[in-house]
């Protein structure tokens, strides 16, 4: 191969790797075969490019959490950005979200800004009424719908409840500029699960994961 068709091999192979990425950025830990389907590629590409990434330190291979019921055979593994994947991603799509908003504030006021954020929960809303049904708990459902929309979610159970940890927050520098995002995403929490939750940390503040406090359910008292 000439030096000139080897550079054009290489060309293509980080443009597949940046597709591969930018998948996983938008939709969250996937499976070979989810990235093969969802890219057009066979799983051996793409299994090639995924160990690329991963001994570049940009992706890591996780084992796929199952809520619920598991069947038989060991779970499926999946592959999710690291922080430094992510951060080779730059944020004009973030830059222009802030202006957009910015001038959505100044046209229509404060209001405009919340009711679009609350808006921007609509999705999430409706694949929770959709499927929460199949899992043992709103709170696992919850989860998921959060998985599949690239939070990284996990539940951590505590003396008082159960914490529910986003690793990953697509929107977080946006989140940043306007909380009323952050404030939508508590307030579908707590319709959804049916609970005063609280949020204790957030990524667009600094932290390392947004976590979210549910606390046990309030046992009424009978009156006799």
């Amino acid at each position: 191969m000439t030096e000139p068709q080897q550079s054009v091999v290489e060309a293509d192979d980080a443009s597949t790797r940046d597709r591969v990425a930018r998948s996983i950025l938008e939709h969250g830990p996937s499976t070979a075969a989810d990235l093969a389907e969802r890219l057009g590629l066979t799983p051996a590409a793409v299994r090639r490019h995924l160990g690329v990434l991963t001994d570049a330190g940009h992706l890591e291979p996780r084992e796929q959490r199952v809520y619920g019921q598991r069947g038989r055979g060991r779970p499926a593994k999946v592959f999710a950005l690291t922080d430094p994947g992510r951060e080779t991603f730059h944020h004009a799509y973030d830059d222009l979200a802030i202006r957009a908003l910015g001038f959505l504030r100044a046209e229509g006021g404060d209001q405009a800004v919340a009711d679009f954020a609350e808006q921007t929960m609509d999705e999430v809303r409706r694949r929770f009424l959709a499927d929460g049904a199949e899992y043992a708990t709103p709170a696992e459902a919850l989860a998921e719908v959060l998985n599949e929309r690239g939070h990284v979610a996990s539940l951590l159970p505590v003396a008082t409840g159960t914490q529910l940890c986003q690793h990953h927050c697509p929107v977080s520098h946006v989140a940043r500029e306007f909380p009323e995002l952050c404030a939508a995403e508590t307030k579908l929490f707590s319709e959804l699960l049916g609970s005063h939750v609280q949020r204790i940390a957030t990524i667009a503040h600094g932290d390392g994961v947004c976590t979210t406090h549910i606390p046990h359910p309030v046992e009424r008292k009978k009156v006799t």
